[in-house]
């Protein structure tokens, strides 16, 4: 599937408030176009909006679990400036803004350069409120039967309710109240985050600019749809393929009209200084088409997608976008594998292990995948972003589809292998057993002899993968087995084998050690 980059329109910028030192009444203007590069920190399809609100009693811009993600913003915006310094107030800017990522550039004059710049995040609530209004004049709206008094006085304290002292000397202690009435906001207390710049400009005028910044908040993932046609026999069958980028945009802004970008690839960050967590890039891919999908190219080592057309990311909101069109009948190949040993044993380091029971637990179930290749002869060959995969199948009795499985994969260049496990065979069980062993520590060497039997209770034959690992020490050899195997490593092999429907396959194969 080919790919071509688009010219992307121009779009309107958010909405914005700005204020000129010295001309309080300069025009306001809105150019260009807002743009975000969003990369993503979160395992594909963990990352739950609900899982990521507010903390009570924390300030709302700035809960106590930060979604995994991050996004670059660049909007453009056209100011009215004096000669000499000027004051900007940026509102509209993300509530998880990195401050130290923030650059202001002038499009039009060169020379306009910022000499100072802060961000400010007390937000207006009624907590602040109160806090700055200790030792003020405030009115409180009391309930007192069917009738609303109003309590007038300085405000000496908001602990365990409100103590007011009225003008005539009373002190009133309030515990129950309907309405507060500020007669201000107080200075220093924003009702958006703002971004603030003192900017020196050598001439007076309009001006085009630029304000990129990094922000938190937000981040997606990839999911694949995936339908299963099964083929002439249990061990075959067909996928139609489809998919949708998320995105969990939880920044403290909305995106309107914005040009989207994706990377997708591990892209090294260093960890922030009151964070540990793993930073990694994930990103997303469609065709692009008639509707104008996501174009992909390769981007230093990574890729990177770009939406053919503008699409608007509202705050607090998770956005669904078409990955790829559905890619029909991807030939598909359904793997059973059965691992003996339980989940978790097998991997035993460095040293040999010699003991003749190691107290190893047997795992019965027999795990099911699909595999299909990611080529362009099976209609694909594209870039596979990292994402969730559902697979579903279709009832034939009466036309639903029904959910058999999900997995998720790692990002999956083209030409690659592509593996999804499903969960475990319900008509296909397994054992493993030791037979026999023996070891003589003088001739430096070890034998051990292990019997595998995979049943099959389905009327049809399948095609099964017997994976051993050979953990007691990694120089071996098997010197006897009663079916082909194939090695992977040192110390894992596969043993291919077909068991008739209702039938048994009995892999037993003897191991030497040697050190």
């Amino acid at each position: 599937m080919k790919t071509r980059l688009r010219q992307i329109g121009r779009a309107t910028a958010v909405m914005l408030t700005l204020g000129v030192a010295g001309n309080p009444s300069a025009a306001q203007d809105n150019i260009g176009a807002t743009s975000l590069t969003i990369y993503s920190t979160a395992r594909p399809g963990a990352v739950p909006a609900e899982l990521y609100r507010p903390v009570a009693g924390q300030d709302s811009y700035f809960p106590g679990q930060a979604i995994p993600g991050y996004a670059m913003i660049r909007q453009e915006r056209a100011v009215d400036l004096v000669r000499g310094v000027n004051r900007l107030n940026f509102s509209d800017v993300a509530a998880y803004i990195d401050p130290t990522t923030v650059s202001f550039e002038s499009l039009t004059a060169p020379g306009t350069r910022v000499i100072e710049q802060s961000f400010q995040f007390d937000l207006v609530s009624t907590t602040k409120l109160m806090e700055r209004y200790v030792d003020q004049t405030i009115t409180v709206d009391q309930i007192a039967g069917n009738r609303v008094d109003k309590i007038t006085g300085r405000l000496l304290s908001t602990a365990g309710g409100l103590v007011l002292a009225s003008e005539n000397g009373e002190i009133h202690a309030i515990n129950a109240y309907q309405n507060v009435h500020f007669p201000t906001l107080p200075g220093g207390l924003m009702t958006r985050p703002t971004l603030v710049w003192d900017v020196n400009a050598e001439n007076a005028g309009r001006e085009n600019t630029r304000v990129t910044y990094q922000t938190a908040g937000i981040t997606w993932w990839a999911d694949y749809n995936l339908q299963f046609t099964e083929g002439a026999n249990a061990n075959s069958g067909f996928l139609d393929v489809g998919a949708w980028v998320s995105i969990l945009n939880r920044s403290g802004t909305a995106y309107p009209d914005a040009r989207l970008k994706l990377i997708a690839g591990d892209v090294q960050r260093a960890p922030a200084p009151d964070q540990n967590i793993a930073l990694r890039a994930r990103a997303a891919f469609e065709a692009a088409d008639a509707i104008q999908g996501f174009a992909e190219q390769s981007f230093f080592e990574f890729h990177l997608y770009t939406l053919g057309r503008n699409t608007t990311i509202a705050d607090n909101s998770t956005k669904q976008i078409e990955l790829f069109p559905k890619v029909l009948r991807v030939p598909a190949k359904k793997l059973l594998v059965y691992y003996g040993l339980a989940p978790g044993y097998g991997d035993f380091g460095g040293g040999r292990a010699t003991e003749r029971d190691l107290g190893l637990p047997m795992n019965t179930k027999v795990d099911v995948y699909l595999e299909f290749e990611n080529r362009e002869a099976s209609g694909l060959g594209i870039p596979l972003p990292s994402g969730r995969m559902r697979v579903s199948q279709l009832d034939a009795a009466d036309d639903t589809l029904e959910f058999i499985g999900e997995d998720v994969i790692d990002h999956t260049p083209k030409d690659e292998t592509v593996r999804v496990r499903l969960g475990s065979a319900f008509d296909v069980v397994g054992e493993r057993r030791q037979v026999a062993f023996n070891i003589d520590v003088n001739a430096e060497r070890m034998e051990e002899t292990i019997e595998v039997k995979v049943r099959n209770h389905k009327t049809e034959p399948v095609d099964v993968l017997v994976r051993e690992v050979l953990y007691r020490w990694t120089n071996n050899d098997i010197v006897e087995t009663t079916h082909r195997y194939e090695r992977d490593d040192a110390r894992t092999v596969h043993f291919p084998v077909t068991i008739p429907a209702d039938g048994e396959a009995v892999v037993r194969y003897r191991v030497r050690y040697t050190w």
